[in-house]
């Protein structure tokens, strides 16, 4: 039988429906980051880096762009005979085929899985955080601490502790009760997401609560165990952790990679981000053309101005284009003489000549304002914008608009234009 200390499951069936049109067609862990990345290298990168060489990759939600990125995990040095990466969707079974319906049954319906490697340590991940984290380090607290649990925890500030599932423990770190989003929060401990479990007491909790409908590992399984007197720990983490969940957190943490001292820094040597690359040809700036503070990907043609930006690779950028403050995806072409400011334009976008995007005076989005806020404009994969159209702040396209969509050749702020193909 095979043996191996500790396997990594790595949940990456999310919908994001929080990054609206630029998870239409996209699991969020595959949204391109960072120019030349995609969210989930991330927790791909630290598995191989703190030595986890067994990750199992729950998909569910549009999985083509996320299995054909992993593939058999040779940029993150995973492509093993034993072990290395596995991408595992719900299947077909003799009886009860059912979707993933919560991150722990998701785990549930791969028992089978985690069985083969006979594993002493379960590790559970998302595939949607932007962070470093040395796992073996967790693995170590684990047993020290003697611990059937343990959870990752970040200290946020106490007045946003009420967005998070909040831990309060005791000297010794061991967790003695858990809130969910609590109103009046007795902690600024804010678990991660990111839990060791003990094999057996995993399994055994798994098998117990697998009638529970959406079964969810803070909602269910954690309690379940704490209630059987389980021994939980938190392991603090005090590092950068992004939850890019919304379009507004998305766009802040890309341009803090371009900050004059990023708080995450993408150029450490001895923790290297890991991604599939493919044989472009490198990034070409244009006699005349200005680039400053920005990321720009191989296979780039800069033609315009560039401020404070992140572009994809293969974008180009028009001769007499001003680009600021905005995240421009791979493949991506602006045309000539345009304006782009605090937009996140998705991959493969045509834009046309004499495009004005991000301006005038912010209104609230009228389809999702929850959404689309912060005054971005967002542009979903895929999208033809004609030429000589103002967009507004707030805004949201997607599909293939004609010149008949804008009413005088305008989209105010706070409106939309979503064509046939585009998230609805």
């Amino acid at each position: 039988m095979i043996k191996k200390e500790m396997i990594a499951m790595l949940l990456a069936g999310g919908q994001g429906s929080r990054l609206g049109v630029l998870t239409s067609g996209l699991a969020k862990p595959a949204v391109p980051f960072g120019g030349k990345y995609r969210i989930i290298d991330f927790a791909l990168s630290n598995c191989i880096n703190s030595g986890v060489d067994t990750v199992g990759v729950l998909t569910q939600y549009q999985p083509l762009r996320l299995n054909t990125h992993i593939g058999i995990g040779i940029p993150w040095d995973l492509d093993r005979n034993v072990g290395g990466v596995s991408i595992l969707p719900p299947y077909e079974k003799s009886t009860n085929t059912e979707w993933y319906t919560g991150t722990a049954n998701a785990i549930y319906q791969n028992l089978r899985y985690m069985e083969y490697y006979n594993p002493d340590y379960v590790m559970i991940l998302g595939g949607d955080h932007i962070y470093k984290m040395d796992y073996e380090v967790v693995l170590d607290y684990h047993k020290a601490h003697n611990a059937d649990i343990t959870l990752a925890t970040i200290p946020v500030p106490i007045e946003e502790a009420s967005r998070f599932g909040i831990v309060i423990t005791d000297d010794d770190g061991r967790i003695v009760d858990f809130e969910e989003k609590p109103k009046q929060p007795r902690s600024n401990l804010a678990s991660m997401g990111i839990y060791i479990f003990s094999w057996k007491v995993l399994k055994d909790a798994l098998i117990a609560l697998s009638e529970q409908p959406g079964c969810d590992f803070g909602k269910h399984i954690i309690p379940y165990c704490h209630k059987n007197g389980q021994r939980i720990f938190a392991y603090e983490f005090n590092g950068y952790w992004k939850d890019v969940g919304t379009l507004s957190s998305y766009w802040e943490s890309n341009m803090e990679l371009i900050d004059i001292v990023p708080e995450f820094n993408l150029y450490e040597e001895f923790w290297k981000i890991y991604t599939k690359t493919d044989i472009i040809p490198p990034q070409y700036i244009a006699p005349g053309a200005v680039v400053e503070t920005a990321i720009i990907s191989e296979g780039a043609e800069i033609y315009g101005e560039v401020y404070k930006s992140v572009i994809g690779p293969g974008v180009v950028i028009g001769k007499g284009t001003v680009v600021r403050d905005s995240i421009i995806m791979r493949d991506t072409v602006i045309g000539d003489n345009c304006y782009v400011e605090k937009a996140i334009i998705a991959e493969s976008c045509g834009i046309g000549n004499n495009v004005q995007i991000g301006i005038g005076n912010e209104e609230p989005n009228k389809w999702k304002p929850d959404i689309y806020a912060g005054g971005l404009v967002t542009i979903g994969e895929a999208t033809i914008i004609p030429d000589n159209v103002k967009i507004g702040k707030n805004t949201a396209l997607s599909g293939a608009t004609m010149p008949e969509d804008y009413n005088g050749g305008e989209l105010p702020s706070g409106e939309n234009i979503i064509k046939a193909g585009g998230i609805q």
